[in-house]
């Protein structure tokens, strides 16, 4: 059965060291975040580096995931003191479920408040793609996917909610992510 892929990415307005309140506030609520969406229905796997270190995203030891990478857009540093950046690489089950926690609960809390971290690009900030069940998606897979979004549009190769197709590569309807499934 294939599984669904999913990375993103964006730029900070500081450094993940910056000491200031704003950062650890993003820290603390992406560490929620991700507590709750890895109990969600749909979910199984994101990227985690084997030291657990938040800062240390270039050279950590990311296991089956390979090599931790970036697109070539990302202008700001890359050692724990420079970097400036947040990423995520995952794997669903489905679309339906990704959309659901995603755009719900405490996650679309924070996509509210991207603004306050982040800063504004003309670059797309995340991408799925479909892949067998297999196989390990690596941050690689994911800068590719973005960059080819970024330079293509929506293909069943990398594409948006809005935009999405199936594993077979039938398009989707945007009407269909309009709204999370009901209680949720």
């Amino acid at each position: 059965m294939p599984q669904l892929a999913l990375y993103t990415f964006g730029v900070l307005q500081s450094p993940l060291a910056d000491p200031t309140p704003l950062t650890r506030e993003f820290y603390e609520l992406g560490a929620a975040v991700y507590r709750k969406l890895s109990r969600y229905p749909g979910y199984l796997a994101h990227a985690e580096a084997a030291d657990g270190d938040q800062g240390e995203l270039f050279g950590a030891d990311w296991g089956r995931w390979g090599e931790f990478a970036v697109p070539t857009w990302y202008d700001k540093g890359r050692t724990p003191e420079t970097t400036a950046l947040a990423a995520t690489l995952s794997l669903w089950t489905d679309l339906r479920p990704a959309f659901d926690a995603i755009y719900t609960g405490l996650h679309r809390e924070a996509l509210n408040r991207r603004y306050d971290w982040f800063e504004r690009t003309e670059h797309p900030n995340y991408v799925f793609w479909w892949l067998s069940d297999d196989v390990t998606p690596t941050w690689q897979d994911g800068v590719s996917r973005l960059e080819h979004l970024h330079a293509h549009g929506s293909t069943p190769h990398a594409f948006t909610f809005p935009c999405a197709f199936t594993a077979d590569g039938t398009p989707l309807t945007v009407s269909r992510w309009r709204s999370p499934g009901p209680g949720r």
